[in-house]
């Protein structure tokens, strides 16, 4: 059975751009973003490299540590770096992990356990499910999985979004309505009640439904 929302984030020891890491201890107090590639030098996921290092900025201020994954030799990811520098104006700056032995895809539920040998004389269409991104929270649960077709490039506004919502929902007992963006009023989550919700948003809030109660965002 592949992971689910709520398990706890396979824990591992890899080879990375950045040297060796466990994958836990790497994380620390912090939130964490796991994003996949099935091969390097492909081209959809050069634009998305590039893009995770220029938005590396809006991420530490999230406190949120962010590490790729392909299945090619951490050499490989190096020569990649170059690439993406040249293309996106925007090197890797996080660690990328060799995944030859395919580890750590195995254990994310991105191939099947069944699947022998190493990366070595695969394509891209050989890894075509290890296109996911997984956010793990501080107390390394995973909190968000998304899955990518290769031909499709992943909207980190939304991963942002997201992780925006989460952090919010963590601090101040909110949930966040369609379409929201930071800013936006937010939904008290139903497990307070109104005596409790009077002390936690003095700005008090719209009873639309009993069980749907709109406030201003708590941190605006």
């Amino acid at each position: 059975m592949g992971l689910r929302l709520g398990d706890e984030a396979p824990d591992f020891t890899a080879e990375t751009t950045q040297g060796t890491i466990n994958f836990h201890e790497w994380l620390g107090d912090s939130w964490g973003v796991l994003f996949s590639h099935p091969k390097d030098f492909t081209p959809v996921c050069t634009t998305e490299l590039g893009m995770a290092a220029r938005l590396k900025p809006e991420f530490d201020k999230r406190n949120v540590k962010v590490i790729g994954l392909s299945v090619d030799p951490v050499e490989g990811h190096e020569r990649w770096s170059h690439d993406i520098g040249e293309v996106t104006g925007h090197a890797p700056n996080y660690p990328m992990i060799g995944d030859t032995d395919l580890h750590v895809s195995k254990l994310y539920g991105m191939l099947p356990a069944e699947v022998a040998g190493s990366s070595e004389g695969r394509t891209a269409m050989d890894n075509m499910t290890v296109r996911n991104v997984f956010v793990i929270g501080p107390d390394k649960k995973v909190k968000l999985i998304l899955v990518y077709p290769m031909s499709t490039g992943r909207n980190f506004d939304e991963v942002l979004r997201v992780i925006d919502s989460m952090q919010l929902t963590a601090k101040y007992s909110v949930a966040t309505p369609v379409n929201w963006q930071d800013g936006d009023d937010c939904i008290i989550v139903p497990a307070v009640s109104n005596d409790d919700a009077k002390e936690k948003f003095p700005k008090g809030w719209n009873e639309i439904k009993p069980y749907l109660r709109v406030t201003p965002q708590p941190n605006k």
